[in-house]
């Protein structure tokens, strides 16, 4: 097993330990995965942060967190890669000018921002952190919103994948060639 794989399968394990799995939330039938218990231990959040830092990602300038898990796992995935952070922020708590990108979700619309003012996105390569891809609703406006900002998110990568959702496809339809990585399956 290479050091990737091996990083890889350390996040994995350390993710199926120590996720709390919540029967009938938010609704009848579903069983939510709640990661909190995964990044509050030590051991996991450095399996984490490791195994998205290790995801196949070459040559970023810039790691972007998703509000607001990936505000955490951004900030130490860009530590280790040795890059600055962007918070991509839900709509309203950004000072303006801003650039906006607002998108679907299953109940209603949301948005992400990020500042239009005081930095330069121009042909910055990204990898874009987030904690979970389900229908990839999110994931597809942070990677819009960093194209209309001249960025280039080169990848994705995510801490849970809710396979059976289609978010992977989704995303693949609406961003192309942006590779797209995960830690574990849900």
């Amino acid at each position: 097993m290479n050091s990737q794989s091996a990083i890889g399968h350390d996040a994995l394990a350390v993710i199926e330990r120590l996720t709390r799995k919540v029967a009938d939330f938010p609704s009848p039938g579903i069983q939510f995965k709640d990661l909190s218990p995964v990044l509050a231990d030590p051991e996991g959040l450095r399996a984490v942060i490791a195994g998205l830092a290790s995801g196949g990602v070459g040559g970023v300038d810039l790691v972007a967190g998703i509000d607001a898990r990936g505000f955490l796992l951004g900030s130490g995935v860009a530590l280790q890669l040795g890059t600055g952070v962007l918070a991509m922020r839900k709509a309203g708590k950004l000072p303006p000018p801003v650039l906006t990108e607002t998108y679907t979700l299953e109940y209603g619309t949301a948005s992400l921002e990020i500042p239009a003012d005081g930095l330069d996105l121009t042909g910055r390569r990204v990898l874009v952190i987030d904690d979970v891809l389900a229908t990839g609703g999110t994931v597809i406006a942070a990677v819009k919103l960093l194209k209309q900002a001249g960025a280039i998110p080169v990848s994705i990568a995510v801490v849970m994948e809710l396979e059976g959702l289609g978010g992977r496809e989704a995303v693949s339809a609406a961003c192309g060639n942006v590779g797209i990585s995960a830690l574990a399956p849900g």
